[in-house]
């Protein structure tokens, strides 16, 4: 009687489908806070654009509805995690019989700014909506992606956005894609801490994405609160504004410059000095997770 185990050939077509689905950095562009809602959550302006730098998960599928989680790192508990968390809403959701073993290479720093729990569990609900066949509309998993955290549908929807609401509420916008040196100092910037500070700017005017496109000069809200209650966020952008315009990402401890090369991004990051660490990569309107879902849709696998 011969095996049922798949053939060399097999495996390396299921693991190009399954290996390697990207969790992409994002950047807040600007952050504006424009007012509070009676429940407490903070009103945005903001503009997301891509990396081309991502955490990676890959993912096995099983015939049961266990859904396990390995990583490398170790200090959120695999229950709280948002790549399980979103992998049983969509299973909740869904009614799938089917479950799923899941290995995260995580290279996105946590409270930097850049989104990786969002993206995170972006992809899981992208990445099983095609493994498990279900066949739900973008519309379907950015809805369930905003019950995980208001980040999550603009990283399902894969495309640069103009956002307001909580962030939410999405726009499809093109903008050049520069080279980005990002920046991190080391520390993890709590959201919550932030958007609870007292002194922050919870009044700027909002402005129209016209106003925006034309060169209405924006900034980040949350950055001045960082600054103060974060010294090494302040060093560190100090340092990036010697050599090009710098900014902070979200509400986290990144700071992001744009260059018109990548010679020109990768000669700063050279110099960044210790214990700092950063990494060049290029904007994206387009999100590398759509790109995989491309090629994996096309037969293509990895």
């Amino acid at each position: 009687m011969q095996s049922s185990d798949p053939t060399p050939d097999d495996t390396a077509a299921d693991n190009a489908y399954t290996r390697s689905w990207p969790a992409p950095a994002k950047l807040n562009l600007f952050l504006h806070v424009v007012g509070r809602r009676p429940d407490g959550y903070h009103l945005l302006q903001t503009v997301f654009q891509f990396l081309d730098f991502a955490d990676e998960l890959d993912f096995h599928i099983r015939p049961d509805r266990g859904i396990n989680l390995s990583s490398n790192y170790h200090h959120i508990e695999p229950d709280q995690d948002l790549i399980v968390r979103a992998a049983r809403h969509l299973q909740e959701y869904s009614g799938s019989k089917r479950g799923v073993d899941i290995t995260v290479r995580k290279q996105l720093p946590f409270g930097g700014g850049l989104g990786g729990g969002s993206s995170n569990a972006a992809t899981t609900l992208v990445a099983l909506n095609q493994l498990w066949e279900l066949g739900l509309a973008v519309d379907q998993l950015a809805a369930i992606g905003l019950q995980l955290g208001a980040d999550v549908p603009v990283f399902v929807r894969g495309q640069t956005a103009w956002a307001e609401g909580v962030g939410e509420k999405l726009t499809p916008i093109n903008l050049p894609e520069p080279w980005f040196l990002v920046a991190n100092p080391g520390v993890t910037v709590s959201t919550a801490e932030i958007f609870n500070a007292p002194d922050l700017t919870r009044t700027t005017p909002a402005i129209t994405i016209r106003a925006f496109l034309a060169g209405t000069v924006v900034h980040n809200d949350c950055e001045a609160v960082v600054r103060k209650t974060y010294p090494k966020v302040a060093n560190l952008l100090n340092w990036m504004e010697e050599t090009a315009p710098a900014r902070m990402t979200g509400t986290g401890a990144c700071g992001f410059s744009a260059y018109a090369t990548r010679e020109q991004a990768e000669a700063t990051l050279t110099a960044l000095p210790a214990p700092w660490w950063g990494f060049v990569a290029r904007g994206r309107n387009q999100s590398p997770l759509l790109d995989k879902l491309d090629r994996v849709r096309r037969g293509a696998g990895g």
